[in-house]
């Protein structure tokens, strides 16, 4: 059940790694990460892998061990390579514009809809029907980007909303009057 658990963590060059009991730190070029894992796992660092030991074979302590190796490589993947999350606007005189480090989108209400980036993402508007969400944390950039999709969620009569670039939308045929 803990395959994941069992699998070794390599970190790539310019990735920092400091454990304070439970709390971790990871640092790199892409910025900084940390968290609290559960006490009951133990982390052990021999040069550049690192390791998670559970103490017994129960059931949640096999969850756990999952979950915290998994959380623990999006961490060094954020920080030294980082994540994206890449959007389309899809309907008429639907835009964006980045305004300073926010966005300013038009999609069809009567007034714009302004979102803030928070802290340690950055938007990126290729052209003004993209949008790109770039970030160290994975949960971050997911968070933005479904509630930036959240503002007008893709309609299944025209497709029109904003959705993930590779989302496919089911389309329904609608009223044909027969």
């Amino acid at each position: 059940m803990s395959r994941i658990g069992n699998k070794v963590v390599s970190l790539p060059a310019g990735v920092e790694v400091k454990a304070n009991g439970s709390d971790v730190t990871v640092k790199g070029p892409k910025g900084e990460l940390s968290w609290t894992f559960s006490s009951d796992i133990e982390m052990e660092q021999e040069g550049t892998e690192i390791i998670f030991i559970r103490p017994n074979d129960s059931k949640s302590m096999k969850t756990i061990h999952g979950t915290t190796r998994a959380n623990f490589n999006n961490m060094v993947l954020g920080v030294s390579e980082g994540f994206k999350k890449e959007l389309e606007l899809r309907g008429v005189g639907y835009r964006v514009q980045l305004k300073g480090k926010d966005l300013e989108l038009n999609l069809g209400k009567s007034h714009p809809d302004i979102v803030k980036a928070p802290e340690g993402i950055t938007f990126v508007v290729p052209s003004a029907t993209e949008i790109t969400v770039e970030g160290a944390s994975k949960e971050v950039v997911g968070q933005t980007a479904a509630y930036i999709r959240s503002l007008r969620p893709p309609e299944p009569y025209k497709g029109k909303g904003v959705r993930y670039v590779d989302e496919y939308v089911r389309r329904k045929e609608g009223k044909t009057g027969k």
